[in-house]
């Protein structure tokens, strides 16, 4: 399941302000990316390579990028594998629910019990749940800051922020 970079992107970065280990290595990662580098593999996270954080969104913007690149590599090596988008999901939850339950070979009277499991904060009673994150203030998408996140997505051959974020290979309903 993907999203739009976009919103991955503001997720993300709420995310790791609630962490304070994780925030900071968003406010070192502006000023030195050694630094980042050095506090990333603290978290868990090896980054070499990985550019300045000129903003607040590039992490997020790194991560979707890494992940869809990944997706499209393996099904261009001949994977059968297929993507669902999260925002079809949420705009037609019970006809998505039926193409996923389809393509999985299982029965797509499970449907409805589907989407009502999807409506549960898989999160909830966490730090990280909906109601905590969903508090943070979201970073603002700049004209240079899209051009130079662009630039970035550019390089990893996946869809730029402005455009149809659909991958090859989607499920949908439609």
């Amino acid at each position: 399941m993907y999203r739009d970079v976009l919103p991955v992107a503001k997720s993300v970065y709420r995310l790791m302000v609630s962490d304070s280990l994780s925030h900071l290595f968003l406010i070192v990662g502006r000023l030195s990316v050694p630094m980042a580098s050095m506090i990333s593999g603290i978290l868990g996270a090896v980054c070499s390579g990985v550019p300045r954080l000129d903003s607040d969104l590039t992490v997020g913007v790194l991560l979707w990028a890494a992940a869809t690149k990944a997706y499209l590599d393996a099904r261009r090596r001949g994977l059968d594998i297929s993507a669902l988008r999260y925002e079809d999901l949420v705009a037609r939850p019970l006809d998505m629910c039926r193409v996923i339950l389809e393509y999985c070979r299982l029965p797509v009277s499970l449907a409805e019990l589907a989407v009502k499991a999807l409506d549960v904060d898989s999160q909830r009673n966490t730090a990280i749940a909906k109601s905590k994150i969903g508090q943070c203030k979201e970073p603002q998408l700049t004209p240079q800051t899209k051009a130079k996140l662009n630039e970035l997505l550019k390089s990893y051959g996946v869809p730029l922020i402005g455009e149809p974020g659909i991958v090859e290979g989607t499920l949908t309903c439609c």
